[in-house]
């Protein structure tokens, strides 16, 4: 007597939606190192002119700000309790209207910025200096922790003594420093594909 079994047989689907993905990606390898090059071009641009990069960037931190506050608006309206109505409410009104502080007053809305990510700086910097000391401690390499921990700290205190000057500069430097490390990650990605496809 023999017995059919009905359960399906084992798929690579999985196996094959991947290869065909990055087949995908080998064809576009281009594209994306258009991309990458762009990304650093944009880069090189916000540091040749940081005043106008610091206020792009408090632009799409108050676009970001308005969408948190549209989002919080609408549960607000989802909630039935009316204590938790009125708290979702209100943290979406100040959101919105932190948004649209940004796009009005640009420059004051960096200096406070500025500030806040000074102090969140020097706070990271002695948080990692007992992480190094922990780490110290335990007899695990520590050195590299250490310095992540002094570099952090002192680019802390150097834009919280220069603030509020530093506000009209800062933001636009590190929005140029992030685009190029985007920029020469995704030309990487690209060239590394191409590699593959030859």
């Amino acid at each position: 007597m023999s017995v059919t079994s009905n359960s399906p047989a084992p798929s690579n689907s999985g196996g094959g939606s991947l290869g065909e993905g990055l087949k995908a990606l080998h064809a576009k390898w281009g594209w994306i190192v258009a991309l990458g090059i762009i990304f650093m071009i944009a880069g090189v641009i916000a540091l040749g002119s940081v005043v106008m990069a610091t206020v792009s960037a408090i632009f799409v931190i108050g676009v970001m700000m308005i969408m948190a506050g549209v989002t919080e608006i609408i549960t607000a309206f989802n909630v039935k309790d009316w204590g938790k109505f009125a708290l979702w409410l209100l943290l979406g009104v100040l959101y919105v209207a932190a948004g649209v502080i940004c796009f009005f007053r640009p420059f004051e809305a960096a200096a406070i910025v500025t500030l806040m990510l000074g102090i969140a700086l020097m706070i990271g910097g002695v948080v990692r200096g007992f992480l190094a000391w922990s780490v110290r401690e335990a007899g695990k390499p520590w050195g590299w922790v250490a310095v992540s921990a002094l570099i952090t700290l002192l680019l802390g205190i150097i834009i919280v003594a220069k603030w509020p000057y530093s506000s009209a500069y800062t933001l636009g430097i590190f929005l140029g420093i992030d685009l190029i490390f985007v920029g020469s990650s995704w030309l990487g990605i690209g060239l590394a594909l191409k590699k593959r496809a030859a």
